[in-house]
């Protein structure tokens, strides 16, 4: 492992605070480190999936339940003031960490897909019609194409998507022509989870104002791993995951600008929700509450908050040349292979990740002598199957990385790539 001085981020205390990353893999699954073949170090590298989680986080969620687990907003006992307290205080470090104003417009969802939903339900249904045009990305992530399909199906709207060219970047003349008076709602992804490619959301964002439309900026992989302003952007919504950027699994975030929130209806109806209830009425709760019905998901807010903190220690500037620094290496590395694709710009263009192809050789195949080696990587469409119909290609296999790899782990991966060439050959 690299010492300090060589990455941008102190890669090996970070990894003092994730134990899984101690393991060792590729025994018997049902019986996890106990078999006699558990012998190889595990290389995590598959964090656009997944991150994995820090201890403070999980400490963070344990405190929560051991010290004062209590439903919020409804009680007025101790435990549930201190609950509420803890989960109101979520929303406001959310919406300190990516510029939002205030609670008011930040919105607890279960993940980024629940959050496009909830758009596309909440605005998309009452406001698209014949005529209204969405405008989509060709690199989209199912969460927003798929919505975006299906609500354009029920309202007689229509979809049109702005083309990737060749290197994997936005054509934005094409953009530029694609967004006019009839466009409603450009929902673009800011980073794509299959070609790396960051997209210049801001200037999308101004074209959308231009012609008075709304932007959908699908943050998933770009809140994770580089600092994000969302009134820099201008975004109108924009959405991420918890469990991508150290926090548990089951909470995302919808950001919305407050007047277009308080213009829209409620998504889910319930409890928690409401203000008033007749028999024949109801009325609806202040932003940002209006928007989550039910118990809401109080101890992923709280450890939403902690790996924001934890992400704050390091410095965001950090984690995004860290990333940075990683992707360009293992682009490089890769490329070296003649019979290695890479899918997406050069390595100094792009996010954390490199989506590639051993020619003659199916994704899931090569995942699967990766995983011999501890490799663990992702293999298949990544939730992006029209993107990849339109490389030409079934799927991909796909290495991202995060605060606690390493060079070192990167050259694992390169090793077993040779190694799956040399069994091909």
């Amino acid at each position: 492992m690299g010492t300090q001085e060589t990455y941008p981020v102190d890669v090996a205390l970070i990894r003092e605070d994730f134990p899984i990353l101690d393991r060792k893999v590729g025994g018997d699954i049902e019986t996890p480190g106990e078999g006699p073949d558990d012998t190889r170090p595990l290389v995590y590298l598959d964090n656009a999936a997944t991150s994995q989680t820090p201890k403070s986080v999980v400490e963070s969620i344990v405190d929560y339940y051991y010290g004062y687990n209590s439903n919020v907003h409804r009680g007025i006992h101790h435990l549930s003031q201190e609950a509420s307290v803890a989960y109101e205080n979520a929303h406001d470090r959310v919406a300190e960490f990516i510029g939002a104003a205030g609670r008011e417009e930040i919105v607890f969802t279960k993940n980024t897909t629940e959050s496009m939903n909830l758009v596309a339900y909440a605005w998309g249904l009452a406001e698209l019609g014949p005529g209204d045009t969405v405008v989509l990305t060709e690199m989209e992530h199912h969460a927003s194409l798929v919505t975006w399909q299906q609500i354009a199906k029920k309202t007689g709207a229509s979809v049109e998507y702005i083309r990737v060219d060749d290197a994997g970047r936005l054509d934005m003349d094409h953009a530029a022509e694609l967004i006019d008076d009839s466009t409603a709602m450009v929902s673009v992804v800011h980073v794509s989870n299959t070609l790396g490619t960051v997209t210049p959301v801001a200037e999308l964002a101004d074209l959308a104002h231009d012609h008075g439309a709304y932007i959908f900026v699908d943050g998933a992989q770009s809140v994770p791993t580089r600092p994000v302003d969302v009134g820099d952007i201008d975004a109108d919504f924009f959405a991420f995951s918890g469990h991508k950027m150290l926090g548990p699994t089951g909470i995302g975030v919808l950001y919305g600008k407050e007047h277009i929130l308080e213009e829209m209806q409620p998504y889910l109806y319930g409890g928690e929700m409401i203000r008033s209830v007749t028999y024949e009425d109801s009325t609806w709760e202040d932003l940002p509450w209006k928007f989550e019905a039910g118990t809401p998901v109080i101890a992923q807010g709280i450890g939403l908050h902690a790996a924001i903190d934890y992400l704050d220690d390091i410095g965001m500037e950090r984690v995004q040349a860290h990333e940075e620094l990683l992707a360009e290496y293992a682009y490089d590395e890769l490329s070296a292979f003649d019979d290695v694709e890479i899918y997406g710009p050069p390595g100094d263009e792009r996010g954390g990740l490199v989506a590639f192809n051993l020619e003659n050789v199916h994704a899931h195949d090569l995942s699967s002598i990766l995983n011999d080696h501890g490799v663990a990587i992702r293999a298949g469409d990544h939730c992006t199957q029209p993107l990849h119909d339109k490389l030409g290609v079934p799927a991909s296999t796909r290495a991202s990385f995060y605060i606690y790899n390493t060079k070192e782990e990167i050259d694992a991966l390169v090793d077993a790539v040779d190694d799956a060439r040399q069994l091909f050959a």
